[in-house]
């Protein structure tokens, strides 16, 4: 009987050790120093648990939400802690992931079976079965809340509609929030920084009038470029530079290249072109994790990451910050960079603190909040993400299978989930070695922003850096390149546009491909393939014609770049030896490379290490021994280092994890929208301009490194570690 008894105690989670004061006086005071054997728990990470009655007078205790290994206020026997990870301590059946139960991860780190957990707190139960803690959120079935039943209570819960669906779990604040005595001396910080949000973020500080000064007048600052092309170049080049009259062409390829303007310079009344340049403004909603497991250096590093992009926003910018751990907060509206603005801002920043767990769909939710209540729009609009840890709090049914990604698409803001539409992107950014890469990595890739890896702590701002870098750098939104067809008989192929939306009409006479917003001096390559028909003309053929559209961000007129006709020499004998084009055969290698990582990939998340390694060796011979390869082409010499330290980082299942993956993930995202993100912690100092980079990426990040201790900070890795592509010819 004892035998049971002692089982039946360690699946309850009884076995605890807390410290319970019998009388008043022995609470420890804010200015005294606590007893080694008192509950010591930070005040910003502390709630009020049930009261606890001693003697003639009650008194509550306080106890932290999250308990850490330093934590003292709660601790369990190391026997309890292994029962109650292993068993539910609702139905006392076992918890393991991939047994096809969902699991639940409360606040204070107890574990529970979803559908037990939820019957609890549907009865009536808001506090954990195990240590009795108040909980801040609970767990229901059903859609999130604005979504179920229109809102409408229901007889059990006035408050929550329980709706059942798929499983999902989803969070409810329903408890009044404890101030603790350390918040109570903050409350006029608090009220700044807008700590009780309201129901719809429509207070949004107006838009400067008139157009946007560069807030740094100096020839080197970000945004202040000489004058150049001022519309969007498109140049294409054929992989042949003659065909004969008699050949078929089945897969013929055309590459077209288009390069972005350098800048939009003002021109004064004398024609004179002006030393500072005008750029679109931006509104910046950055989300940033302030869980548990980013406290102490990480969350040192972050705040100074974000006084770095704070100092660098012009006045016209708007920045707004929401902080999430086990719930989510707005630190305060959009809000224009002016010098009050920024003093704001760094004081909202400083006062981030780390507790809690990981609940990136809520903070994901109140970031696209923001961007759609706004009553103002600035031209340019982005969402730049931070993440160290798996979300904790949205979780789906796995099986032994397999294991479900959440879907956080229908998070983003509503464009995003339109094919073709203007989306706003989601820059994402995972950092460390724990986040969950393959959903981060999702988020970026539905919103048409980048994934990138921070595997070093220091390296957070030059990564915020190079991405605002582009930001404030746009010059050409919603565009949209068309393919037409030349001569009667030729048809379109294949159209590789990496992640890139292309459509091609049913009688392949005519495509498309949506590109969206460009940053200064950005390229972008697509590779057409296209049927050559024989001909009787010795006359040049014409293969496709080309041409854009896009709107300038400030004005928002449509540009029109006339058709560029693609020509082809049709002798009625090719006599000389022909060379395939430098151009066409480096785009070539790089889209290998891509889909060489994809396959590769798949095969280490079977399980499969050595073939994945097999994989990437393979598609490294293969461009070693093409055209451009032999030639010597730094982007293939590039591309070639690139899947070696892939293949370094899949040498055994736990580098693959901690870094294989996300470094992976980080380089897909790159190449597939050709653009820069970071990755890694190390990097040769000596290697040459990177190829998605551009002058105000590149400008940003050295005034990122001038900021910085050298002694302090690492370099960083990119993604696209490749030298500048020559200029076409």
């Amino acid at each position: 009987m004892g035998s049971r008894w002692r089982k039946a105690k360690l699946s309850l989670g009884l076995n605890l050790c807390v410290y319970v004061p019998k009388t008043l006086d022995e609470i420890p005071s804010s200015s005294a120093a606590p007893s080694p054997s008192a509950a010591t728990v930070s005040s910003d990470a502390a709630v009020l648990a049930s009261p606890v009655a001693s003697g003639p007078s009650d008194f509550t205790m306080l106890m932290p939400t999250t308990p850490t290994p330093s934590s003292s206020g709660l601790r369990l026997s190391k026997s309890g802690s292994r029962s109650s990870k292993k068993t539910c301590a609702i139905c006392l059946g076992t918890m393991k992931p991939g047994d096809g139960h969902a699991l639940f991860t409360a606040e204070c780190n107890h574990t529970f079976h979803f559908h037990c957990i939820a019957s609890n707190v549907k009865h009536g139960n808001q506090d954990c079965p195990i240590c009795r803690t108040k909980w801040k959120e609970i767990p229901f079935r059903g859609s999130h809340l604005s979504e179920q039943s229109n809102g409408q209570p229901t007889r059990n819960n006035p408050g929550v509609n329980w709706a059942q669906d798929d499983g999902q779990i989803n969070l409810l604040r329903r408890l009044p929030r404890t101030v603790s005595s350390h918040r109570q001396q903050h409350h006029h910080m608090q009220s700044i920084f807008h700590d009780l949000d309201p129901t719809k973020f429509n207070d949004d500080e107006p838009l400067e009038a008139g157009p946007t000064l560069d807030p740094h007048p100096d020839e080197s600052a970000p945004g202040c470029w000489t004058a150049g092309t001022t519309t969007v170049e498109v140049k294409t080049f054929t992989e042949l530079s003659e065909i004969s009259q008699s050949d078929w062409k089945e897969s013929f390829a055309v590459l077209i290249h288009l390069r972005a303007p350098i800048s939009n310079v003002n021109v004064s009344s004398h024609g004179k072109e002006e030393s500072r340049s005008t750029r679109a403004p931006v509104d910046l909603i950055t989300v940033l994790d302030v869980s548990g497991s980013m406290a102490g250096t990480k969350l040192a590093l972050l705040k100074r990451a974000m006084g770095f992009v704070i100092q660098n926003l012009g006045p016209s910018d708007r920045l707004s910050i929401i902080s999430f751990s086990s719930t989510a907060r707005r630190l305060f509206p959009l809000r224009r960079m002016s010098e009050s603005g920024r003093q704001q801002s760094l004081l909202a920043v400083n006062s981030l603190t780390a507790n809690g767990g990981t609940n990136i769909a809520e903070g994901l939710r109140k970031g696209v909040k923001v961007i759609e209540d706004r009553k103002e729009k600035n031209p340019v609009c982005s969402v730049i993400l931070l993440s160290d840890g798996q979300d904790t709090y949205t979780v789906f049914p796995t099986n032994s299978l397999n294991r479900v990604q959440p879907d956080y698409c229908p998070l983003l803001p509503a464009a995003a989930r339109r094919s073709g539409a203007q989306s706003i992107p989601v820059h994402v950014f995972g950092f460390g070695t724990d986040h969950d890469s393959e959903s981060l990595h999702s988020i970026s890739e539905a919103s048409g922003g980048t994934f990138s890896f921070i595997e070093a702590e220091a390296a957070i701002q030059d990564a915020f850096a190079q991405c605002i870098g582009g930001l404030l750098s746009v010059v050409a939104q919603e565009l949209h390149v068309q393919v037409d067809a030349g001569d009667n008989e030729v048809l379109l192929g294949s159209i590789k546009s990496g992640s890139y939306t292309n459509h091609t009409t049913e009688d392949k006479r005519g495509g498309s491909i949506h590109v969206g917003d460009l940053y200064a001096e950005e390229e972008r390559d697509f590779l057409v393939s296209v049927n050559v028909p024989p001909t009787n003309s010795n006359e040049e053929s014409i293969l496709l014609k080309v041409g854009c559209a896009y709107k300038e961000p400030l004005t928002k007129d449509t540009v029109n770049i006339s058709m560029v006709e693609v020509r082809i020499v049709r002798p009625l004998v090719v006599v000389s030896q022909q060379v395939v084009s430098i151009e066409v055969d480096r785009q070539r290698c790089r889209l290998e490379a891509a889909e060489a990582m994809v396959e590769s990939r798949s095969a280490a998340e079977r399980g499969e290490l050595s073939e994945a390694v097999s994989i990437l060796e393979q598609c490294r011979g293969r461009i070693l021994e093409s055209v451009s390869g032999k030639s010597g082409d730094r982007l293939c010499m590039a591309l070639d280092a690139e899947l070696r330290e892939m293949q370094e980082r899949m040498a055994d299942r736990q580098r693959y994890e901690a870094s294989g993956r996300a470094y992976m993930l980080s380089g897909l995202s790159s190449h597939s929208w050709q653009r820069a993100t970071a990755r890694g912690d190390s990097t040769d100092s000596t290697s040459l301009v990177q190829a998605y980079q551009t002058s105000s990426m590149v400008e940003m990040l050295q005034r990122s490194k001038t900021m910085t201790p050298s002694n302090r900070r690492p370099q960083i890795r990119h993604t696209n570690s490749f030298p500048a592509r020559p200029e076409p010819r």
